[in-house]
């Protein structure tokens, strides 16, 4: 619940799809993550979308979180369970952290929409060098819920009791152990 004490501080956020048969056009998951984050008030600083090549991906994922520029990495598609779904893979390396609650969140709220079929989603969370990744479902459906339900208050200072974007900081700054 936002505190309207505190001030909104905008993030710039990348927005990535990982598929094999999306392009421009047609990313509705993308187009709907884009118009969330650009509704509340963030910047999107850049969009991609990336096939599904585990190298490829781990790089473009790579070169993100090595964006000072970058504070946070939405991606959809990828996290079924195929050969090609690799989207959780390409990031696990890279997670200095990961954030198990996200998954857990998702899948639970995503039950009361599409019940037991929410076993099927690997959607996972994690703080890599510094910026927050979110990796999401390639349905719209699931882009929705999981931006609505869940990011878009944790990219939100004025969410209490906590958010993401108040840890942002010492993510950042704090040595490493």
């Amino acid at each position: 619940m936002p505190n309207q004490e505190k001030q909104f501080l905008p993030l710039n956020v990348a927005v990535m799809t990982v598929s094999d048969t999306r392009v421009e056009d047609n990313d509705g998951s993308g187009d709907l993550i884009d118009e969330r984050l650009t509704q509340a008030g963030h910047h999107v600083v850049n969009r991609s979308i990336q096939r599904e090549n585990i190298d490829d991906l781990k790089a473009a994922f790579q070169a993100l979180a090595d964006d000072p520029a970058v504070d946070a990495v939405v991606s959809t598609g990828g996290t079924g369970l195929t050969r090609r779904d690799i989207t959780p893979e390409a990031t696990a390396e890279l997670f200095d952290k990961s954030i198990p609650g996200f998954g857990e969140l998702f899948r639970m709220l995503s039950y009361d929409e599409i019940g037991s079929s929410t076993i099927e989603s690997r959607a996972v969370a994690g703080v890599a060098n510094g910026t927050l990744m979110f990796v999401l479902p390639g349905s719209p459906g699931a882009c929705r819920l999981a931006m609505d339900k869940i990011i878009l208050n944790q990219l939100d200072a004025r969410t209490r009791p906590c958010n993401l974007v108040a840890l942002l900081p010492r993510i950042r700054h704090e040595e490493k152990p």
